[in-house]
């Protein structure tokens, strides 16, 4: 394998993690209540290139932009060694390219939340189509770093080559509905972090104004939802173990199982203790982690028919092994 090949899968794990971080660091400027710390202006703050006298809310938004700037060059660079490094059809170039454009676009609804004013307490239902949207852009986003980072391993050798078996239409069909129930799901959890952040953070009551007690209203939906959406997932990773066992979309399958377990447990507790910032941010990267979890399996199963053997993920031309050959 190639040396350079390794470096940028190296990188591009790295660059996964920095941007949870990022992710993360972004949550708790939301929950608490920091997102107007530079007022109105972007990207600068409170009309200076360094605040002066900074409130603990300055220091905590002006953070979150400090590290979504480094983040920035960080995959801009991860774009250009993508495509200096590996040929068209390597598989790896067009998921960096997605990373670069979902980190644009991150930026944008960014700003467009301190421009708008939709931070701190602000209460409108236009912050909360804002905080779906945010939370969709933030799912591709890791959805295409999370196939970048797995096919850039794989290729480069730090995850051995493996042949897989063929999937079926209906688990594709299966893996698919899950993605779409997670995008559901994580939507309504995206209502709910803010609910929590308005009544917990800020002391809005819902009696007092008519959008919270909506809001506060709606967070029934979302445990029922995780209930209800959550069996989605768990049948179509059995699905894929079914087709795939002993594998490594089945080790990945099982994996994704016990996060939701895990995220289960994690969503209970949120309740019994009123969300927490600290469990608040656990339940995020959960659900990071497990909707990331399912694009690889999604990507892991596509394309494949029925009674054909695909080499994954080496992206190279080879045969199978005689042993399973067609």
């Amino acid at each position: 394998m190639n040396p350079s090949d390794r470096r940028f899968a190296r990188f591009a794990w790295g660059v996964l993690v920095y941007t949870l971080l990022v992710i993360l660091w972004g949550a708790f400027v939301r929950a608490s209540g920091s997102g107007a710390g530079c007022g109105e202006h972007w990207p600068d703050c409170h009309d200076q290139l360094l605040p002066s006298n900074p409130t603990a809310a300055t220091l905590i938004e002006f953070g979150h932009r400090l590290m979504s700037g480094l983040l920035g060059l960080l995959v801009l660079w991860l774009v250009i060694w993508a495509y200096r490094t590996y040929p068209e059809g390597a598989g790896v170039r067009a998921p960096a390219a997605l990373t670069g454009v979902f980190t644009i676009t991150e930026a944008l609804i960014g700003a467009g939340l301190v421009l708008f004013q939709y931070v701190a307490f602000n209460v409108s239902v236009a912050r909360a189509y804002w905080m779906v949207a945010h939370l969709i852009n933030t799912f591709f986003l890791l959805g295409a770093l999370g196939v970048l980072v797995h096919r850039a391993s794989a290729q480069s050798g730090l995850l051995p080559p493996e042949w897989l078996p063929a999937f079926r239409d209906g688990t594709r069909r299966a893996v698919a509905f899950a993605l779409g129930s997670l995008i559901v799901l994580g939507a309504s959890g995206a209502v709910t972090a803010l609910t929590d952040t308005l009544v917990l953070s800020g002391g809005i009551s819902p009696l007092q104004d008519r959008i919270v007690g909506v809001l506060v209203g709606l967070r029934f939906f979302h445990p029922l939802l995780a209930f209800l959406l959550g069996t989605a997932v768990v049948a179509a990773c059995v699905m894929v173990r079914m087709d795939a066992p002993e594998t490594r979309a089945a080790r990945l399958a099982a994996w994704v199982v016990g996060l939701l377990s895990a995220q289960m447990a994690v969503g209970g507790l949120n309740v019994v203790l009123g969300a927490p910032i600290w469990l608040q941010l656990l339940h995020l990267l959960v659900t990071d982690l497990i909707w990331m979890g399912m694009v690889v399996l999604a990507d892991l199963t596509r394309e494949i028919e029925v009674g054909e053997a695909t080499s994954y993920p080496t992206y190279e031309d080879q045969a199978p092994p005689q042993a399973i050959a067609k």
